[in-house]
């Protein structure tokens, strides 16, 4: 504490922080030890002798390297046990009635190892992960070989007491490890908080509120960011160029809850659910898709769709078949409105369609050869009329969910035209030296772009999985350095899309050429509070328990709805002390003295955003005038 102060004063004695001369006067004066430890961080910065120490590329090669993939032998073999475990208490239960499916069920006279053979079969059905998805915590314990704690299975209980919904499917519980294996302790751990619920998550449920205040609309009425929308649920939009469409059917659910998910208000009110069967297609549903692409149709900006959800591909193929081709349908008539307009005044035309999915992930058999063709079928059509990218956006969240099958799909994806890009979030878990890198390479290696790699957002329900802003900035300034791209190459990255089938072949080579890991085209941000994506911030302060106060700046380098020259700067309160994110790296095995410098990393800058993700540029001008807009 004495130190605290004597450095605050020596630096500009009238600013002493009450906290601090309280403590200096009366002991700790009502601050915990992770304020004065950051305080005293702080001002060991205007030191100008202290001086980062920047690890090798050596040293961060050599954090990768202890990252296992799902790509690995060994952890395909524990994989294919675990199958087995959880086929097997399946099977059990079909055997005593407990399960009885018209569907999936044995023929009279089969041997067990004949009845595993069939089970094995159904594991390739996308139907059965969803028919068997876990719902409870019993459950759960039990295809785990019941390997969870008391303590685990008692916030488990806590959380269905409260109302959060479960939602595992076989799939997915099977890259959890339900043993200690030499050489992969905690390998797992990044996907394991994506299913175990916290405590803190347990106690907002109930009390949460969208992060994104633009996501909150009132029909009639414009968003925090000025666009007024034709649906209160299936509309999104924060900037100019792009809106999210969330659809009225399957695609509304997920193939799995993520513990940190930023629809988690969502599935507070109902509006996002498992009931899988009241979310089927409505006979309305039709009626209303065309309102809503009406919406895109007639804007003067919107040239991009992000179709999501819940999760697009959690649509049927018939359902997903008639959502395109009325997107198709809508691009195709824009672009002939626009013959009719003079220079100057014609309207964006639709030139990017994407769908965002975790599908790859939770339940990569969904990626058929049907839906393959469901895609390449629109990509062929809807560029006749304009649209020139085709984008499906994923969400992997570490290496160890690359399996396999993973892998097949996204190469299914690729040769029907689609370009696959990946949103990570920067949990805690993901947040271990060298995690995030790892992730980069290994989707690199199967023909996979990095888009954004962002940090939890949410409040004090995602503190669990939150990791500091700071040890964002360190991430991308210490260790996704090792894949940047020489700016000469900016060109031909940005010509990847019109040949996705090639993307992994491309992808390599310019690796090769430059000698890099991986190619680093996502950038390190945060979703304000407010509106849109940044990652420039200063920290203004820090409450008496050591969580950081952050002034957020909005990102310079993208175009903006007119409001954010009304909104001002953005201060976020962090919901974790950089005291208790260094205790939770301690806790999963990490060495915290790879992690020394961290505390230096309190201003943020945010990255430019690669040519890659940039908009192909128009033949003719476009109007500037911006329409469903109400500052």
């Amino acid at each position: 504490i004495a130190l605290a102060v004597a450095m605050v004063w020596a630096t500009n004695p009238i600013t002493i922080p009450p906290l601090l001369w309280l403590a200096y006067q009366a002991g700790k004066g009502g601050a915990e030890a992770g304020f004065f430890i950051d305080m005293i961080e702080l001002f060991n910065q205007m030191e100008s002798s202290k001086q980062k120490n920047k690890p090798s590329h050596k040293t961060v090669t050599k954090w990768m390297d202890r990252h296992p993939s799902g790509l690995d032998e060994d952890i395909i073999e524990i994989r294919r046990q675990n199958r087995d475990r959880i086929l097997n208490i399946i099977i059990d239960k079909i055997e005593s009635g407990e399960i009885d499916d018209k569907r999936y069920f044995f023929k009279e006279g089969l041997s067990r190892e004949e009845k595993l053979k069939t089970a094995r079969e159904w594991w390739n059905d996308r139907i059965f992960h969803l028919r068997f998805a876990f719902r409870d915590p019993e459950t759960i314990n039990e295809m785990l070989g019941h390997s969870l704690s008391e303590s685990t299975m008692q916030v488990l209980r806590s959380a269905k007491e409260a109302g959060i919904p479960f939602f595992v499917n076989p799939y997915y519980l099977s890259l959890l490890n339900i043993k200690t294996v030499a050489g992969y302790v905690a390998s797992d751990q990044a996907i394991r908080d994506y299913i175990i619920y916290s405590e803190q998550l347990i106690d907002e449920f109930g009390h949460i509120e969208a992060w994104e205040k633009e996501d909150q609309v009132k029909p009639g009425e414009p968003n925090a960011a000025g666009w007024i929308l034709p649906d209160e649920h299936s509309i999104h939009r924060r900037y100019p160029e792009v809106a999210i469409m969330i659809p009225e059917s399957m695609g509304r659910a997920c193939g799995g809850l993520c513990t940190s998910c930023q629809r988690m208000y969502d599935f507070q009110s109902g509006h996002l659910n498992f009931d899988l069967d009241r979310l089927k297609p409505k006979e309305t549903w039709p009626e209303k898709l065309q309102r809503l692409l009406k919406y895109f149709e007639e804007d003067t900006q919107l040239r991009d769709i992000l179709i999501t959800g819940g999760d697009a591909l959690m649509s049927s193929d018939k359902s997903l078949g008639k959502i395109l081709n009325a997107v198709y349908e809508m691009a195709k008539r824009k672009r002939e409105k626009n013959l009719q307009l003079p220079e100057g005044e014609k309207k964006a035309e639709m030139l990017r369609v994407r769908l965002g999915t975790r599908l790859p992930v939770y339940l990569p058999q969904r990626l058929t050869d049907q839906l393959m063709e469901i895609l390449q079928d629109f990509k062929d059509k809807a560029s006749e009329v304009g649209i020139k990218q085709f984008v499906i956006q994923t969400h992997f969240e570490t290496a160890m969910e690359v399996t396999p099958e993973a892998k097949e799909c996204i190469r299914k994806m690729r040769a029907a035209g689609w370009t696959v890009t990946n949103q990570q979030v920067f949990t805690a878990a993901a947040s271990r030296r060298g995690h995030t890198a790892k992730l980069r390479r290994i989707l690199n290696d199967i023909g996979v772009l990095t888009y954004y790699t962002f940090t939890v957002k949410g409040y004090m329900e995602n503190s669990h999985n939150f990791a500091t802003n700071a040890r964002s900035i360190q991430e991308r300034i210490e260790e996704k350095v090792l894949g940047e791209i020489p700016s000469e190459e900016y060109e031909t990255i940005h010509r990847f899309p019109e040949n996705a089938e090639k993307m992994t072949e491309n992808i390599d080579k310019l690796r090769k050429q430059h000698k890099l890991p991986f190619l680093a085209t996502d950038r390190n941000v945060i979703n304000l509070p407010g509106v849109g994506k940044s990652n420039t911030f200063r920290t203004i302060g820090i409450t008496f328990d050591g969580r950081r106060i952050l002034e957020f700046d909005h990102d310079a380098t993208r175009r903006h709805s007119p409001i954010i020259n009304k909104i001002g700067r953005i201060v976020i309160v962090e919901s974790k002390s950089m005291v208790n994110y260094l205790q939770q790296m301690k806790e999963m095995g990490e060495d915290l003295s790879e992690y020394n410098d961290v505390y230096g990393y309190s201003i943020g800058e945010t990255e430019f955003r690669m040519p890659v993700y940039e908009y192909p540029k128009y033949e003719f001008e476009s109007t500037e005038e911006m329409s469903n807009l109400e500052i």
